[in-house]
């Protein structure tokens, strides 16, 4: 593992905090430009739009946490089998994330089917009885 000295650290460090703000900052100036604050308010009508915002801030954030990994917490200088052992979790954790998302989406499909199929009207199998077949069959039980 190399070390680096105290000053090459600090301007590490102080490099990595304006990257990661420089970054942050435009991933804030991508999502007002497209929910329509920043000159285009049409963008927030136009689902293309959300889809190309929400790609370009997902791609940002996964570099911010790849910098923050592999510069902050020393992942870069460390072995492969070590970097496998700590990123094969994460991939486990985001691919469980996919499937329950993607099984939540399954359920939600089902349930609003369901409550579809609750809305409409069905023929009544039992005929309705008469009041006074009722009141005769209430006085044969007691």
């Amino acid at each position: 593992m190399q070390h680096h000295s105290h000053e090459e650290a600090v301007r590490l460090a102080y490099y990595g905090l304006k990257m990661l703000a420089v970054v942050t900052v435009i991933e804030v100036i991508i999502s007002l430009f497209g929910k329509g604050y920043l000159g285009w308010e049409e963008a927030y009508y136009l689902t293309w739009v959300h889809y190309v915002a929400g790609t370009i801030i997902i791609v940002l954030s996964l570099y911010k946490a790849y910098f923050i990994v592999f510069h902050f917490m020393h992942l870069g200088l460390e072995t492969k089998t070590m970097t496998r052992t700590v990123l094969l979790p994460l991939l486990l954790l985001i691919f469980a994330i996919i499937a329950f998302l993607w099984e939540g989406s399954y359920w939600h499909g089902n349930r609003s089917y369901i409550l579809q199929q609750d809305q409409l009207q069905s023929e009544r199998v039992v005929p309705d009885i008469s009041p006074s077949l009722e009141s005769e069959r209430i006085k044969n039980i007691h």
